[in-house]
């Protein structure tokens, strides 16, 4: 083997190659141009009317009003576009951080880079689940099986072998040679790139990796039906106010009558489509992964936030996820008390170059023993027969000190069938496996059989008759963090399931020492394979552990959960696991020793593998979930006011000049609603009990009859207490004061109403303070604040049609602002006191 493919290449001779070949893809993903993007924004039906409010405006002989009414309009088309640019800026970081990788070796160091960075003759590192990027020949090789399924057709494995090793042959297929999109489905292997992009096979064969469809999910549909609806009823309105008004101006010439009255439909129309949603929507989300990904959590797709939330079944593998991760030898148990034999056949039945955890603790502990690797592996390996998931044992046949050996090692139920022992035997060492078991331990069966010849050697490990030599324990010890977790989940109505290939025994001891309930409840692979659907259905609403699965098992299991209504995430790391988190509502892999193969089947991958992290992400979920749902009881209770507003003054027979609310003051509205729930509600943190609750149910619309009837009643008071102050001031005859006083009383509601609806149970000043050193939310009311001063006492007033206030009528709309919000506090003290009784109540009721 040369130096270049020992070493790989220098990072400069890469550099140069890139140049040469380009990047390792086969198309370029389409993006939509930005400018395209604004067109989008500006044809939203809220903007379009601005626009023709605008042009009446100018047709009315009235350019000052138009080009007010065009820079505000401008203002707010800005505020969507930076908000669709920031959003884009976040979901691309996402797209970069979930970009596939692929480890290599350059500057004689291993290091791993995108997958889209390869270059020819850069030396890929494979193992098993990951997805092989590009093509190459098989340099070094380790059990190594290949699913060549995407390419061929055919469904079964390729063993590979080295170009060494290789013979020639007439098939197109090289078996010392791998392709681009096909699977590590076992081993590794260090192969030399030859062909990247689309030079590939892949690439010839013309798949197109960037041709996704989006469909929306269900919370986009939800939102379009609102904003719909909302359209509607805003269309039905527009006619009934333009005609109202049309008949309120009887006085003045007939253009002029239909302007005022279209500009009069056209304030209405405005303030009952709530364009707020899809923004809302869009921004929650990307924000809510980016969060996610701050704390080790990364989102493939969007629309699995808003399902975190409504998790109620986790199920997750033992290994890595519950425990840490780290296997030692605890225990060995020698058959007939050759206790060195029983070491030298483990460490012969390992791969000489380990990559299971297992493995290398066995290997390990020979070291610690005095069995070196050089005379484990000193001798010649004649053949071996690989672990697969049905046999799950495996052996190796050496020339070992002048004789031919073939250890075999595997789980105890299968090894035992290809023993040689009486079943008085056979009942000792049951009871033995059982008593390892109980202790926690990962039991592993050791045998050898010495044939006399190379003809005697078995083809297949079954046709062996093996000697029993004794049993490995070992551990893998829980997570410390794992029993709060667990408990975590409990008070959450999320419960944890552990489906593992472990001996069930051992999966139960782990269960008992982290606190999962019925952890004595286990159905076996076998006997999951004896069940019916139906029966399996039952058997999930009690059971806790699924031992000794293979990959169908798991899709069956997840499949039950869900026919019985539940919402499941599942986590995994293998190839074996894709099925099964594809087939979940929320599939999780494993980010530091997950497969390639695993993180693109799942919605989200946890970057360190920790049990704790998807705790933390169902809470954000949930967090997140709850502040969209704010956020959209929000949006209504302010444009109550404003479209009852726009409604009332016409059918109250209010001159056009005298109206509360101009398309103009819409339009300054709309600049404040804008950032305060796309921005400040999105901040919001968890409610203190968010982890006390049940989870959602994912059939319940985002606006529940509940949210809504609190919305319409907030927005009464808002509507009834800016209106009416309006109303009373038009009476004394100055109709930009009493506009002014209506408007300032939405607004500064508008500030007050945020911090009351940011907790449905903690209290407003309680809101306040868990946000007291959030910058944003200062700049928004501050903000706020000080355009209220701008717009009142600069000469801005007069193209506002506004009008100055004194200090006392401030005052009084600051307090009546204050009021017609705060008082929702009284229902939150009401409410507290009501489950306070009612806990003191169930604290005291005798058993």
């Amino acid at each position: 083997m040369t130096t270049k493919e020992t070493m790989g290449l220098t990072t400069a001779e890469a550099r140069k190659r890139q140049e040469q070949y380009g990047k390792n893809e086969l198309t370029a993903e389409k993006k939509e141009s930005f400018f395209f993007k604004t067109i989008h924004i500006i044809c939203e039906p809220m903007f379009l009317l601005l626009i023709v409010a605008a042009v009446i405006y100018f047709v009315l002989g009235e350019p000052r009003d138009g080009a007010v009414m065009l820079i505000f309009v401008i203002g707010i088309i800005s505020i969507d576009v930076i908000q669709e640019w920031k959003t884009d800026q976040t979901l691309n970081a996402l797209k970069e951080l979930s970009a596939p990788h692929v480890t290599v070796r350059r500057d004689g160091k291993e290091i791993t880079i995108a997958s889209v960075d390869l270059v020819p003759g850069d030396l890929m590192l494979i193992a098993e689940g990951v997805k092989i990027p590009a093509d190459g020949e098989v340099i070094k090789a380790n059990d190594l099986c290949v699913d060549e399924s995407s390419l061929t057709g055919e469904a079964e494995g390729v063993w590979k072998v080295t170009v060494e090793n290789a013979e020639a042959a007439s098939d197109y297929w090289r078996r010392d040679y791998c392709y681009a999109g096909t699977l590590v489905t076992q081993g590794n292997a260090t192969i030399l790139v030859e062909k990247i992009g689309a030079a590939t096979e892949y690439g010839k064969i013309g798949a197109n990796v960037a041709a996704v469809v989006d469909s929306p999910t269900p919370l986009q549909k939800q939102t379009d039906s609102l904003v719909k609806l909302c359209a509607g009823i805003a269309a039905v309105l527009f006619l009934l106010v333009s005609t109202f008004t049309y008949f309120n101006v009887l006085n003045q010439p007939f253009n002029d009558r239909i302007i005022e009255s279209i500009l009069s439909g056209i304030t209405l129309a405005m303030a009952m489509i709530p364009e707020e949603f899809p923004v809302i929507l869009m921004v929650f989300l990307s924000m809510g992964a980016w969060r996610l990904a701050k704390n080790n959590s990364l989102v493939r797709k969007l629309p699995a936030v808003e399902t975190l939330g409504a998790v109620s079944v986790l199920c997750v593998d033992k290994t890595g996820t519950i425990t840490m991760n780290q296997m030692t030898v605890q225990e060995t148990w020698a058959w007939q008390g050759d206790e060195e034999n029983l070491c030298e056949i483990m460490g012969l039945g390992c791969e000489t170059d380990a990559y299971d955890p297992m493995e290398k603790a066995m290997l390990r502990y020979c070291e610690e023993h005095g069995v070196k690797k050089t005379h484990l592996f000193g001798g010649d390996l004649i053949t071996e027969y690989a672990f697969t998931n049905e046999l799950k044992m495996m052996g190796h046949v050496w020339h070992h000190d002048g004789e031919i050996i073939v250890a075999a090692k595997g789980s105890p139920e299968r090894l035992l069938t290809i023993c040689d022992f009486g079943e008085n035997e056979r009942a000792a060492i049951e009871a033995k496996i059982t008593e390892m078991s109980k202790q926690g331990l990962r039991v592993i069966a050791v045998g050898e059989m010495r044939p006399q010849t190379e003809a005697e050697i078995p083809t297949t490990i079954t046709e062996a008759k093996l000697t029993f030599l004794g049993l490995i324990g070992l551990a893998d010890p829980p997570r410390e963090s794992v029993k709060d977790d667990i408990k975590n989940c409990l008070k959450a109505g999320v419960r944890v399931v552990m489906i593992t290939g472990d001996n069930g025994i051992t999966a139960s001891s782990i269960a008992k020492q982290i606190g999962m309930p019925n952890s004595d409840h286990i159905i076996t692979g076998d006997e999951l394979s004896n069940m019916s659907d139906e029966v399996l259905r039952e058997k999930v609403k009690d059971v806790s552990i699924f031992s000794r699965v293979i990959p169908e098992h798991k899709m069956r299991i997840v499949k039950a959960f869900k026919d019985n209504g539940e919402v499941v995430a599942m986590t995994g790391d293998g190839v074996n696991d894709a099925p099964a988190l594809k087939s979940a509502d929320i599939g999780i892999a494993m980010g530091k020793r997950g497969s390639e193969v695993s993180r693109e089947a799942a919605d989200l991958i946890l970057m360190d593998d920790n049990f704790s992290t998807i705790i933390d992400t169902i809470k954000d979920g949930r967090r997140i979930y709850d502040n969209i749902r704010k956020a959209v009881g929000y949006v209504f209770t302010i444009h109550i006011p404003i479209a009852f507003s726009s409604l009332l003054a016409p059918l109250l027979g209010i001159a056009p000049a005298s109206l509360f609310l101009l398309p103009l003051h819409v339009v300054l509205l709309e600049l404040i609603i804008d950032p305060t729930c796309s921005i400040v509600l999105e901040r919001q943190p968890a409610e203190h009990d968010i982890m006390e609750r049940k989870p959602r149910d994912t059939q319940e619309s985002i606006l529940t009859a509940t949210t809504l009837a609190k919305s319409v009643i907030q927005g009464l008071v808002i509507f009834a207490s800016s209106f009416g102050l309006y109303y009373v001031f038009l009476r004394q005859g100055n109709p930009a004061l009493a506009r002014t006083m209506g408007l300032v009383v939405i607004m500064l509601a508008n500030l007050v109403l945020v911090q009351v609806n940011s907790s449905n149970t903690d209290f407003a000043f309680q809101s306040f303070k868990r946000l007291i050193k959030d910058k944003v939310m200062w700049f928004i009311n501050i903000g706020t604040i000080v355009g209220i001063i701008v717009i009142l006492y600069t000469p801005i007033n007069g193209f506002l049609k506004l009008y100055p206030l004194t200090v006392e009528q401030l005052l009084l709309a600051i307090g009546i602002a204050i009021l017609s919000v705060i008082w929702y506090e009284f229902v939150k003290f009401i409410n507290w006191q009501r489950n306070k009784s009612r806990h003191e109540t169930t604290i005291k009721k005798p058993e």
